[in-house]
């Protein structure tokens, strides 16, 4: 019955316009972050890690956010469309499938995203005549990110079973983007979510360690994972679902 689920969830991503911003979005970054690393490559001198740091400026706080708060706010879409909650909710399903098949079709999104940004960062490289070979740790920063973008796919969905606009949640995911900033400078970017997608990432400083244990990432997220699920199995029970 699961897989079932997690085909229709399958089916709605098929041939989809979302495909599109997959496509497109992660370019933008790439090419800021690009361009402000030729602008400023006279004190920018450790190649391939102050190419990724310029790149993350733009990716971790402000459009890779964005983008997996428009897969998810596509995923609950057709839900909130021409009443098929109601059809959603009187089918044999449990509950708890629905919201994980809706979380595994987004983290499937954002790791392919993350190979994307990989791929971006490897063809920005060479266009900037970086001709070493690309740090080692790119793997590991794009998994860790990764973590960090599915958490964060676990609270957007939330917010995009209980909001019913497209754009709203898209919005509150990128002031969320920003937010993080501001907790990763002062310290407690493991204690928000939307930080955990630059923690990962190693924003700001690519060479070194990541700013918190990595025992402490993986619990953190975990936590925020069990707290979303549980808030989304309880609204799809007690809530009286009426799309209009």
């Amino acid at each position: 019955m699961f897989l079932r689920t997690l085909w229709a969830e399958r089916m709605k991503l098929h041939h989809s316009p979302v495909w599109l911003a997959f496509l497109i979005l992660p370019v933008l970054p790439a090419v800021m972050g690009t361009f402000n690393y030729l602008q400023n490559v006279g004190i920018l001198q450790d190649q391939w890690y102050s190419l990724w740091t310029q790149h993350t400026l733009f990716t971790c706080y402000f459009f890779l956010p964005a983008i997996i708060g428009v897969y998810c706010s596509y995923l609950c879409r057709l839900e909130h469309l021409n009443h098929n909650w109601n059809a959603v909710m009187t089918a044999p399903v449990p509950v708890s499938y629905v919201y994980l098949a809706k979380l595994i079709s987004a983290s499937v999104m954002v790791l392919l995203t993350e190979a994307w940004i990989g791929i971006l960062f490897f063809i920005s490289g060479r266009l900037c005549g970086l001709n070493t070979p690309i740090p080692p740790e790119l793997p590991e920063w794009l998994l860790y990110g990764a973590a960090g973008g599915i958490v964060i796919c676990a609270l957007q969905l939330c917010l995009s079973l209980v909001i019913r606009s497209f754009a709203v949640p898209v919005g509150i995911a990128l002031i969320g983007g920003v937010s993080g900033l501001a907790a990763f400078a002062k310290g407690y970017g493991v204690w928000f979510p939307y930080s955990l997608l630059c923690l990962g990432m190693r924003a700001n400083q690519p060479g070194g360690a990541m700013q918190s244990s990595t025992e402490q990432f993986v619990l953190n997220g975990l936590l925020y994972l069990a707290v979303c699920i549980i808030f989304a199995v309880i609204w799809l029970k007690k809530r009286d679902v009426v799309a209009g």
